[in-house]
């Protein structure tokens, strides 16, 4: 059954998304959209990363019709090629391996699917330099962070921030996968404004 009441619907299930959506006061429901993630061949990382979020919002909003919903993807890229999700922990230490000192790119796009048909989308780029590691210090943060569903294997939110040399962004809260800047516009745009709620 569609829903009215909220208007916004998140269309993940990511615990850190709806962390960051908290921060914009907003009343919001969660429908994760379980789509096909497969990446076409040779598919940009930046291309890849707004077709994935947009068809999160757009499998949502056929759910929710009255709603504005709000989907979002985060990819990795390295030396011109894309880092998938580990899924087990010897992957994840293969890959920190290779981009321990490495200039690495975190793309994170987001997509705003509302009632009146129009998409509203954003594209951010956070560039990093990881720091050298020994396979101690991975070793150790696999262990503990288990990062198997992070491309790259990269727990932004969590200890992989101490795996990072520096980062650059216009939008300090693009690395953890939702820009919040772009998001609170889009979300203006989209009739949905933090600082104007009844």
């Amino acid at each position: 059954m569609p829903l009215h009441k909220p208007d916004l619907i998140l269309a993940s299930g990511s615990a850190t998304r709806r962390q960051l959506l908290d921060r914009l006061q907003i009343p919001y429901a969660v429908d994760p959209a379980d789509i096909d993630e497969t990446l076409a061949a040779n598919e940009p990382a930046a291309q890849a990363c707004q077709r994935l979020a947009r068809a999160k919002a757009d499998r949502v909003a056929g759910r929710h019709p009255d709603a504005v919903v709000l989907g979002s993807d985060q990819m990795l890229s390295w030396r011109g090629g894309l880092l998938g999700k580990p899924g087990d922990a010897e992957t994840a230490r293969c890959q920190l391996a290779e981009i321990a000192g490495e200039a690495i790119a975190f793309h994170v796009a987001i997509s705003v699917a509302c009632p009146d048909g129009r998409r509203l989308d954003w594209h951010e780029i956070v560039e990093a330099r990881m720091r050298q590691l020994t396979r101690e210090e991975i070793a150790r943060y696999v262990e503990i962070e288990r990062p198997f569903d992070c491309a790259g294997s990269m727990r932004s939110e969590g200890l992989g921030i101490c795996l990072v040399e520096r980062m650059d962004s216009r939008d300090p809260s693009a690395i953890l996968g939702m820009p919040l800047i772009a998001t609170a516009r889009l979300l203006r745009d989209a009739g949905i404004d933090p600082l104007h709620r009844a």
